[in-house]
């Protein structure tokens, strides 16, 4: 599915600029903007599911939502292209409350990623824009896992550093991870005025290299190969600038 994808984007450019070097109808687009860009972002958290214990939440076919930013120029010296950046960032979780035992908890699930932009604009589309190109970046992951009663006092803390230590069954993990990506994707930029445009898009966010803490920044090993970023995402916004296609 990653390759398919990754070859249907590059496909896509190279065709359009293949036509972009035949045609003499349009001049370069121009112009430029920025603005927010809320979407979803699909990731695989089957493996992060597998490791939780049998009374804890599961994040099971949660789509993240999320926030962020993105903009771009036509750097016109080259036809069509245009060079930009942007970023998001986003959380789920689940809680459960346990009424046989008192105890809260909880599963957070976090993901974020930014960087550079180059996107090719279809020459031979006016009335709005239709681009191909992808984000060259990195993103992150975090995995929180909590289990206590939701009642804490500072004394219960130094206990725990004791000697003896006193006991408890409070659990506190986080895990995090940080990995290169490479984001084929594909945005239709609509304008409904000429400084604002409306934009509906999505790709395919492949992750590279990942590489996995916990706790105090210590190294976590053994993660499994499916933990990662790569996930399907929709993206949408609404831009502000001059736009000309």
């Amino acid at each position: 599915m990653k390759k398919t994808s990754l070859l249907i984007i590059i496909s896509l450019i190279v065709s359009a600029a293949a036509f972009a070097q035949e045609s003499r109808y349009f001049d370069a687009p121009f112009g430029g903007g920025g603005g927010f860009t809320p979407g979803l972002i699909f990731p695989n958290l089957d493996p992060l599911n597998k490791v939780l214990p049998g009374d804890f939440p599961r994040l099971t076919g949660k789509a993240v939502f999320t926030t962020g930013g993105a903009g771009f120029f036509y750097i016109g010296l080259i036809k069509f292209l245009r060079v930009g950046g942007g970023g998001f960032g986003g959380s789920t979780s689940e809680i459960v409350e346990s009424p046989t035992d008192n105890y809260r908890r909880e599963v957070r699930y976090s993901i974020g990623g930014g960087g550079l932009t180059l996107e090719y604009t279809i020459p031979f589309v006016r009335n709005f824009g239709i681009s191909v190109g992808a984000m060259i970046g990195g993103g992150g992951i975090k995995a929180e896992i909590y289990k206590n009663k939701g009642e804490f006092s500072w004394n219960d803390l130094t206990g725990e550093f004791g000697s003896p230590p006193s006991q408890t069954d409070d659990v506190s993990r986080t895990i995090s991870g940080s990995y290169w990506l490479i984001t084929p994707m594909i945005n239709f930029d609509i304008p409904v005025y000429r400084f604002v445009s409306i934009r509906v898009g999505g790709g395919y966010q492949l992750s590279l290299g990942e590489s996995w803490k916990i706790e105090n920044d210590q190294e976590l090993k053994d993660v499994p190969s499916d933990f990662n970023g790569n996930s399907f995402f929709i993206q949408t916004g609404i831009f502000l600038g001059f736009f000309a296609f």
